[in-house]
């Protein structure tokens, strides 16, 4: 008797199973072409399935997709001083836009929710601890820079363009002209205005 391989069992379905499918999408294929059927198959699970987890559909799917890529942490230890958080918190919020370019738009367009506004409200707290003079306007004009910074980057590395075989939003050049556009806010964020 010939003994059959085990069947493995199927892996249970999650929301982050779902985020991680519905990600995979949108930057291979666009945003456009992601819909929950197509979803469900990738999963390989009927697209009703997927209500069980994100009750209000598609909409729910794209602000968990905002969220997703919105949401970043620093360690302040690793930054003693509040230009060196900035940074950080730049930075790392750029590489999760750039990791992710097809759900730039929703990161662009969606209010910050759920744990995406708990990581604004840290990097405020943790700006005003290290000293920054006005620690919400600082974070307001480095998410502007980061978003604005991002989608330039993008739009110049073709990767939007449909026919391009572009695979990677990131670019030399916008390394170099994020670090020196965030040198310059920096500096200007260290003038006290009105003083």
């Amino acid at each position: 008797m010939i003994a059959m391989p085990a069947k493995r069992p199927p892996v249970p379905l999650s929301r982050e199973r779902i985020i991680d499918a519905a990600l995979h999408i949108a930057d291979g294929q666009g945003l456009r072409r992601l819909t929950m059927r197509r979803l469900g198959d990738a999963l390989q699970v009927e697209a009703m399935a997927i209500y069980h987890h994100l009750p209000r559909g598609k909409e729910a799917l794209m602000d968990a997709l905002a969220e997703h890529v919105t949401t970043v942490r620093v360690d302040p230890a690793e930054a003693p001083g509040w230009p060196d958080r900035a940074r950080a918190w730049a930075r790392a919020s750029r590489a999760a836009l750039l990791e992710h370019p097809g759900v730039l738009s929703l990161a662009l367009t969606k209010p910050p929710k759920g744990s995406a506004l708990m990581a604004i409200r840290e990097q405020t707290e943790q700006l005003g601890e290290a000293g920054a003079h006005d620690p919400e306007a600082a974070v307001r004009a480095l998410r502007a820079y980061v978003f604005g910074s991002v989608a330039v980057e993008v739009q110049r590395s073709g990767w939007a363009d449909p026919d391009a075989t572009v695979r990677d939003a990131r670019t030399a050049e916008g390394e170099r002209d994020f670090e020196h556009g965030l040198d310059a806010l920096i500096s200007g964020l260290g003038v006290r205005h009105g003083s």
